[in-house]
């Protein structure tokens, strides 16, 4: 009888003390579970760019999440807001129309603002890169495009968000944020994986950018890492190190370009007031007054200049005569490097494939010529668009208004001096040219890689996510530990009961 009490009392010791172990085991289970297997949540962090071109201003708004990419923030492009009226360079000159744009500057602010989440407003930054037109005008007149960006800092300074700078951009800034931008959006910055490091060791191919814009042009390219000057920029993106060629010219803008064919035309013409221009198509005239040619240092003022003065330009058409205008613009002899594109700039031989966006891909568009195609191709569709008179023409595309339509017949001129005499493509480099103005829904142009580079600056916010709530974590340990307690509460009673 003592046998089996004893044996019985053996029994019930040896399960209590089981069911302390696994509380005690419970519990620290349960806080190792709580403490290590936590997960960060990261929400999306915001950026908000403005474009401010040399005709206007692009409000774009980017968002990536929290947790980086190999040191690059994954940004998307939210909306774009274009800010209507005149650009930034020529402020401070009309009050009234500087009033127009302040308006239409706020307005796209108010639809940025409410893409935000209120809380997450005071954390986004903002930042202002101002291009070719503020160039051009911090050249002539260093005072007011100070005033210009002091003006515009104060505005963005008093919005609810994290304002980080207003600034001009210098040229090759412009053309390698545009480089950035196309790659990025066709997807050849991949992540530097093993896997990825194995079979692309020095990241994925890249294509080439080019940007026509209304003051200056860029052209960026990857290149070799053994090719070394100012015009070569080591760039890290995902891990990977690039170096990549960018060059910008000034006055070479499709707008300045512009400017200098009519000012060729009128110091040729006899009659400085009804003038022919061979690069306007039967039917296109005219008049402007002569400070829409000479309100630029891109061109230089003739003598007895007189700014009211009204010039009627008459639609005469030659392509051969067109051309020869266009090409005055450029100097292909002068080059001490071992290869240039012109006016003695150093540039190597273009290589792979190449996006060509802005005033690129408007010329082309107007052409019909969107994408890519063949150098005769556009030769021969410029020469017909060249020779159409404008009733036809407007006819035809009545999704262009007249006044750009008339640009149209000089700017592929330029476009196919710019790219064959300029940059040295041949027939079978330019099948690699694609003209495009977006990529997946995002525009081309600079902010978007501006706002990639930016984001390796931005700190991310983390979210802990725990494997239980603080409720549960703190019930299963208080019901746990009751449990211990009650287990060593009745051991102890059996063992007192036992010895005694």
């Amino acid at each position: 009888m003592a046998s089996k009490r004893k044996t019985g009392c053996q029994c019930r010791t040896f399960w209590v003390a089981v069911l302390l172990l696994a509380s005690v085991s419970a519990i620290i289970t349960i806080a190792v579970i709580q403490r290590h297997w936590r997960v960060q949540e990261y929400g999306l962090e915001y950026g908000i760019v403005v474009d401010s071109g040399s005709s206007r201003s692009t409000v774009y708004l980017y968002h990536w999440p929290g947790e980086k990419k190999n040191e690059t923030g994954v940004v998307s492009e939210v909306l774009n807001c274009k800010v209507f009226g005149n650009g930034i360079s020529d402020m401070l000159v009309d009050a009234e129309k500087d009033k127009n744009t302040w308006a239409s500057f706020t307005g796209c602010m108010q639809k940025v603002t409410e893409e935000i989440p209120v809380e997450k407003r005071q954390k986004t930054p903002l930042f202002l890169g101002a291009t070719a037109g503020m160039r051009l005008l911090n050249q002539v007149d260093q005072n007011r495009s100070d005033e210009v960006i002091i003006s515009l800092k104060q505005y963005l300074k008093a919005l609810p968000f994290a304002f980080k700078d207003a600034t001009i951009l210098t040229g090759q800034q412009e053309g390698l944020y545009g480089w950035v931008t196309v790659n990025y959006l066709m997807g050849n910055f991949e992540e530097k994986t093993l896997l990825n490091s194995l079979f692309h060791a020095g990241g994925a191919s890249t294509v080439g950018s080019m940007d026509l814009g209304g003051a200056s042009t860029q052209l960026a390219f990857q290149v070799g890492e053994e090719l070394k000057g100012e015009d070569f920029l080591p760039v890290r993106l995902y891990g990977y190190d690039y170096n990549v060629y960018a060059h910008s010219y000034l006055c070479y803008g499709k707008n300045e370009a512009a400017k200098q064919i009519l000012d060729r035309i009128i110091k040729a013409s006899p009659d400085p007031t009804t003038i022919q221009n061979h690069c306007y198509q039967e039917g296109f005239n005219v008049t402007i007054k002569a400070s829409d040619v000479y309100n630029s240092p891109c061109t230089q003022t003739p003598d007895n200049f007189d700014p009211d003065q009204q010039i009627t330009f008459v639609g005469k058409p030659d392509s051969d005569r067109c051309r020869e205008l266009v090409r005055e613009l450029f100097d292909f002899t002068n080059c001490t490097a071992q290869g240039c594109s012109f006016n003695g700039v150093q540039q190597p031989p273009v290589q792979g494939k190449f996006m060509a966006y802005a005033g690129f891909f408007y010329t082309a568009k107007a052409l019909r010529l969107n994408g890519t195609t063949e150098l005769d191709v556009f030769n021969s569709t410029m020469r017909e668009f060249c020779h159409t008179n404008k009733e036809m023409l407007i006819a035809s595309r009545p999704e262009i208004s007249e006044r750009f339509l008339i640009t149209y017949c000089y700017s592929a001129h330029y476009v196919l001096t710019l790219l064959v005499d300029g940059y040295k493509f041949d027939p079978d480099t330019w099948q690699n040219i694609a003209f495009e103005k977006e990529v997946e829904g995002t525009s081309l142009g600079w902010s978007l890689g501006f706002m990639l580079s930016m984001s390796n600056m931005i700190p991310s916010d983390a979210k802990e996510i725990l494997p239980m709530a603080n409720p549960v974590f703190a019930g299963l340990i208080f019901l746990f530990s009751a449990l211990m307690i009650i287990t060593v509460v009745f051991l102890f009673i059996m063992l007192i009961r036992t010895c005694y």
